[in-house]
């Protein structure tokens, strides 16, 4: 058995929805904090998501994690909640919080981490969302 921690990453992609503001701000502060990404008809991403995890490598597979069992993993609790949605309003691990990419970026830390306490020594140690081209969020928890 190694003690050594090897990093895996499994990429995702989805199409989400959103708007960046705050009630109780006017549409006008609205406009001059969060600038085209508050407006009020929403807007939408196609955004990658990179998840990785580590853990020691298994001797007996070979492997930190199955990445077929990661991307089930993502896929059911994050990428079939976010995908063609609206953020804001259909994603129930983000109610209550504002739609910027860093808040999901944490959330979905939080949902993947708390579904990997199943498998022994393997944690999240990374989500990143590219949110455009030139746009993305990296959180390490």
């Amino acid at each position: 058995m190694t003690n050594k921690i090897v990093y895996i990453t499994r990429r995702e992609r989805f199409n989400a929805a959103h708007r960046l503001f705050r009630e109780d701000y006017s549409d006008e502060k609205n406009l001059d904090v969060f600038g085209k990404c508050s407006n009020p008809m929403w807007h939408g991403h196609n955004y990658t998501l990179f998840v990785t995890v580590k853990g020691p490598v298994n001797p007996e597979t070979g492997f930190v994690m199955n990445l077929k069992v990661l991307s089930k993993i993502i896929k059911e609790l994050v990428v079939d909640k976010l995908d063609h949605k609206n953020i804001n309003l259909e994603v129930d691990f983000m109610n209550g919080k504002l739609a910027s990419t860093e808040n999901l970026a944490v959330e979905i830390f939080n949902v993947l981490n708390n579904a990997l306490n199943e498998f022994e020594n393997v944690s999240v140690h990374c989500i990143k969302i590219q949110e455009t081209e030139n746009n993305f969020v990296e959180y390490f928890g």
